[in-house]
């Protein structure tokens, strides 16, 4: 997706009367969100061009006062995906994944990857088969194979194991029909954010564990 439009950063409240804005930066450095050239807004069209001051802290070319600053507040700012550096090995960035093909272990589809989330505890891709969907965990154990060129995925399905209801009863539990539920596994860790590197959310770049 050499094109797409990755999430680096939003401004937040104005600095004083100069026009100085708050921003809130998603790259792995944070002065790096200065050195890709003009960002936009969600859109394309509105071009910015900042400079970092640190301590959260930018200037934004053409604001001059706390006004036109307060009127920017929550702004999300993109850049295009071609211009990031390129992943190191075992990363990738979220947005490389939307659109890919999924699959399990045994080569049957399961959909595509619809979207990115990161609800804290780390990225979770949402399947689709254009019908139902699913979450899951982008971790080393979940999702084994990914295949940028390939444009595939491979995903690991959890088992499943049925609640009876007598065990329900021991746990203090109403007893309910029986249902299968994911198996917990061992090493599902969600994969930690690279270290280095552009973007956070829709563009944060995934190092495997």
């Amino acid at each position: 997706m050499p094109n797409a439009l990755v999430l680096v950063g939003e401004i937040g409240r104005p600095h004083g009367v100069r026009g100085l804005v708050r921003l809130r930066s998603f790259t792995a450095d944070p002065a790096a969100i200065a050195s890709y050239g003009p960002l936009s807004d969600e859109g394309g069209g509105r071009r910015f061009v900042l400079e970092w001051l640190g301590n959260g802290l930018a200037r934004i070319e053409g604001v001059e006062d706390r006004d036109a600053a307060a009127r920017l507040t929550g702004l999300r700012l993109y850049v295009p995906r071609d211009r990031l550096p390129p992943p190191g090995p075992g990363e990738f960035y979220l947005v490389d994944l939307i659109g890919l093909a999924a699959e399990d272990e045994a080569g049957v589809p399961l959909g595509t990857v619809r979207a990115v989330e990161d609800f804290g505890a780390g990225a979770f891709l949402t399947l689709s088969d254009g019908g139902e969907e699913r979450l899951i965990p982008f971790t080393e154990l979940a999702v084994p194979v990914v295949d940028i060129p390939g444009g595939r995925i491979v995903v690991r399905v959890p088992e499943e194991r049925v609640i009876r209801p007598e065990e329900e009863a021991e746990a203090g539990l109403s007893p309910q029909p029986p249902r299968a539920l994911p198996r917990r596994r061992e090493g599902a860790e969600p994969r930690a954010a690279a270290a280095r590197g552009a973007a956070a959310r829709g563009g944060a770049r995934e190092r495997r564990r």
